[in-house]
């Protein structure tokens, strides 16, 4: 069985309605990026940080997965899938996907300020005095700007391993995640879509498709399953 990895960003879910990660002038809800998703950001105002993903998270709860994620795992029928996600959400699951690994954390989840190892489920609201087992603040179990990605090694290994790379829903401007395009095995086939500019700095190596991931993904489908 053909091994295909999808790499999905913000573009797959924004379909659901969830607010891309960024929008085009760098601030959420008028915070700037090191207000609400930086460690430095955390230290000045933990009650901001925590209000702003406790939104993200309830929003979560009021939107479904898309006709593009359900295509996504539908196409574990025909070839073995690996999911690498930029999104916190969850929506790949709830499509049925099996194998998703989530390189810059998850909403549904919270650690300790003091050990990111110690991980809970977090379906509802953190609140200022919810403490994990070390006694440390419950954080969102987010990978902010500035730390380290611990699962960007096994991300590049499935990556080196994969016969078909798909692109969905991001420009790969984030780092480290906009170098795993160049992970690629010479003979691995790249597929972007992306209704944007995409310069990945890989020339005419991919196939790129200027699609919404859903009508990407409805155009691409059965010529991919030949592929299988």
């Amino acid at each position: 069985m053909k091994k295909l990895t999808i790499l999905s960003g913000a573009g797959i879910s924004a379909e659901s309605g969830i607010q891309t990660f960024r929008d085009g002038d760098g601030l959420w809800e008028n915070h700037s990026v090191t207000d609400v998703a930086s460690l430095e950001g955390w230290k000045k105002d933990r009650a901001l940080v925590l209000e702003f993903y406790n939104q993200r998270r309830r929003q979560l709860h009021e939107v479904e997965a898309n006709e593009a994620h359900k295509l996504v795992a539908e196409l574990e029928k025909y070839f073995d899938v690996q999911i690498i996600t930029q999104n916190i959400d969850d929506l790949h699951e709830r499509a049925g996907s099996t194998k998703i690994l989530h390189i810059h954390g998850e909403l549904f989840k919270s650690c300790s300020c003091n050990n990111k190892k110690l991980i809970y489920e977090q379906k509802e609201d953190i609140k200022i005095g919810d403490k994990a087992e070390d006694g440390g603040q419950l954080r969102p179990f987010i990978v902010w700007f500035g730390e380290d990605v611990p699962l960007y090694q096994d991300a590049r290994e499935i990556v080196k391993d994969s016969d078909i790379l798909l692109v969905i829903g991001t420009s790969l401007q984030v780092y480290p995640a906009a170098g795993l395009i160049h992970d690629i095995k010479d003979d691995c086939l790249l597929i972007v879509i992306n209704p944007n500019e995409t310069g990945f700095g890989y020339g005419q190596r991919a196939v790129v498709m200027k699609e919404t991931a859903t009508q990407g993904m409805k155009l691409l489908f059965d010529k991919l399953v030949n592929l299988a």
